[in-house]
């Protein structure tokens, strides 16, 4: 059942997606029509509701995926085509000691987290750091904060703390962070970087030498397929490069 306080996820007769917090006394509106936030408790997921002019809204609960893509946003986000293989490739697995930089808007740290992780942030912008922290506890809750421990500093200056099991990186020069994670990372530990520029992916592996392997770097392509009785084909549409994913395992220097 919904109860006030929890997201909620609307899609009407035209699989548009609307997504909201249920608050006392609030209104969901739209121009064909509205629905009171009272109206939603106490249902369950998967509901028809109608709204004051007769439209028609499924009701469900939002996935992590439908959040990221519609969450509040300061800087671009990773989107769910590279979340997935990011912990993949980073092997991200419950109380992992993970070390991430570069927040942006905590579309990473959201996936970390909800993979059980226990996540180190750096961030250098404060509003940067502060929006990732408010969607991570819009989505996961304020307990999901006692396992996110963020700090505005330059991880290009360093890094304080050491042991991590694996290592995720969304920044513009990532392969000034490689000296600093051979001494944070634990030996065995998995560094994983995101980068838009195939010279990014360049420098960094290039910055892996002495003390890494298994090093590798992908892009992923996103296409979806219109499934229509027999109308079958790939859609005229699809998402193609976002970023770059290099990884390679720290085997100690």
């Amino acid at each position: 059942m919904f109860a006030y306080g929890e997201k909620v996820l609307l899609i009407d007769a035209k699989k548009r997606r609307y997504l909201f917090t249920l608050k006392k006394d609030g209104e969901f509106h739209t121009h064909s029509g509205f629905l009171a936030h009272g109206d939603l408790l106490q249902i369950e997921e998967g509901s028809i509701l109608r709204s004051t002019k007769g439209a028609e809204y499924i009701v469900l609960r939002p996935t992590l995926e439908d959040f990221v893509i519609q969450m509040p946003r300061g800087a671009q986000v990773i989107y769910p085509k590279d979340l997935a293989p990011i912990c993949m490739m980073a092997d991200i697995f419950p109380q992992a000691k993970v070390f991430e930089s570069g927040l942006g808007s905590g579309a990473l740290s959201l996936t970390l987290l909800r993979y059980g992780a226990e996540v180190t942030g750096y961030e250098i912008r404060e509003d940067f750091a502060n929006r990732a922290q408010t969607n991570v506890r819009e989505y996961l809750g304020a307990d999901a904060l006692s396992h996110y421990h963020v700090s505005v500093r330059d991880v290009y200056a360093g890094i304080s703390e050491t042991g991590f099991d694996r290592m995720v990186l969304d920044l513009p020069e990532p392969w000034q962070v490689v000296p600093h994670a051979q001494g944070a990372l634990r030996k065995g530990a998995i560094l994983v970087s995101y980068s838009p520029s195939i010279t990014q992916a360049v420098k960094t592996r290039e910055s892996m030498r002495d003390g890494w392997l298994d090093h590798r770097t992908l892009e992923v392509l996103h296409r979806t397929w219109h499934i229509d009785g027999a109308s079958v084909r790939p859609d005229h549409r699809m998402v193609a490069h976002t970023g770059f994913l290099t990884s390679a395992r720290f085997v100690g220097v």
